[in-house]
């Protein structure tokens, strides 16, 4: 098949003239880019770090990855309202619950680096507690820069086990009461401006869980939140983005139960009540960092960076601490 040489000309051309056309356009209506864009700014020591002078709100702060935030939070200048119910949540939690005196743990801890701290009692799933809470923060903390939602339960149950409390009380927690924390906080945010919205996902949310599909999809959905906040907040200065951490040692994996459950990823008929170091040993090979499971203030700096002035940027994303797990994911 020839091509006639001047439907070539003709094309070029026609390409030409549509660029012209396109920039003359562009200069009539004045379009140009901005002098001064959205940025995080210049290079300076601690950008990524420095949280003195903002205000943070913490749900889920009783103990486990809340804490540490709450705490690393603190530790790097930020004054921290702690939010918790401390106390039973639902019976689809294998999990001990937390409790007042975790509650004054954690504010001990926030105030010995002589931050202030407002500790709050209440239940994310009741959106009037969050709105009181934000209220209170405003009021006695003065403002709002950094949410964290990190309160959830877990279930361990077969689908085809569930009573409905296991998965409506799980999603109800998880997916509601996170989706309740953004919105209580969202409208202050937008209006000045400027916010960080930091959600705990987990790597659960990435993958299925046989044995806690309730947990699971409230983890999925957490990052459908997440980014749709993302998209919905940028034009207004306020990121939105997911921590998914790996296996952490906090009370809602440490019971033999759960140590079951990661012995039952890699062999059959795993015991019932395998002991710690069973369980170390067997998964840890696995990982490539060669732990099997993280402390809560492996995830917390992770945290900090997500809350500072160097994560300006960073929006919609899923940052992931798993001690090398995320190699294994997709």
């Amino acid at each position: 098949m020839t091509t006639n040489p001047n439907e070539h000309d003709r094309r070029a051309i026609l390409i030409g003239a549509g660029a012209i056309a396109a920039a003359g356009v562009a200069a009539a209506s004045g379009a140009q880019v901005p002098v001064n864009p959205p940025s995080a700014g210049p290079i300076v020591a601690g950008r990524d770090t420095q949280l003195r002078g903002k205000v943070a709100f913490v749900t889920g702060a009783a103990r486990g990855i809340g804490r540490a935030i709450a705490v690393e939070l603190a530790a790097n200048g930020a004054d921290v309202a702690i939010f918790d119910i401390a106390g039973f949540v639902s019976p689809a939690s294998n999990a001990k619950p937390a409790t007042a005196e975790d509650m004054l743990e954690t504010r001990r801890q926030i105030e010995a680096l002589g931050r202030r701290c407002l500790s709050i009692k209440g239940d994310i799933r009741k959106i009037a507690e969050l709105r009181a809470a934000h209220n209170r923060v405003i009021a006695e903390l003065g403002r709002i820069d950094i949410v964290v939602a990190d309160a959830a339960i877990q279930r361990w149950k077969k689908i085809a086990e569930m009573e409905d409390s296991d998965w409506y009380d799980v999603i109800d927690n998880n997916v509601n009461g996170t989706a309740n924390t953004v919105r209580a906080f969202a409208k202050t945010m937008l209006a000045q401006k400027s916010g960080r919205f930091i959600l705990i996902s987990s790597m659960q949310g990435k993958h299925g869980t046989a044995g806690a599909a309730s947990y699971s999809a409230s983890k999925h959905a957490i990052i459908g939140l997440m980014k749709s906040a993302a998209e919905e907040f940028g034009k207004d200065g306020v990121t939105v983005n997911c921590i998914l951490p790996g296996l952490i040692d906090t009370a809602l994996t440490r019971y033999p139960e759960r140590w079951s459950h990661v012995i039952g990823e890699t062999q059959d008929n795993p015991p019932k009540n395998p002991t710690e170091a069973e369980t170390w040993n067997n998964r840890a090979p696995r990982v490539p960092l060669r732990v099997a499971w993280l402390k809560p203030e492996d995830v917390s700096p992770m945290a900090v960076f997500l809350a500072s002035d160097a994560a300006a940027m960073c929006s919609g994303a899923n940052f992931e601490v798993t001690g090398g797990d995320s190699a294994q994911d997709v």
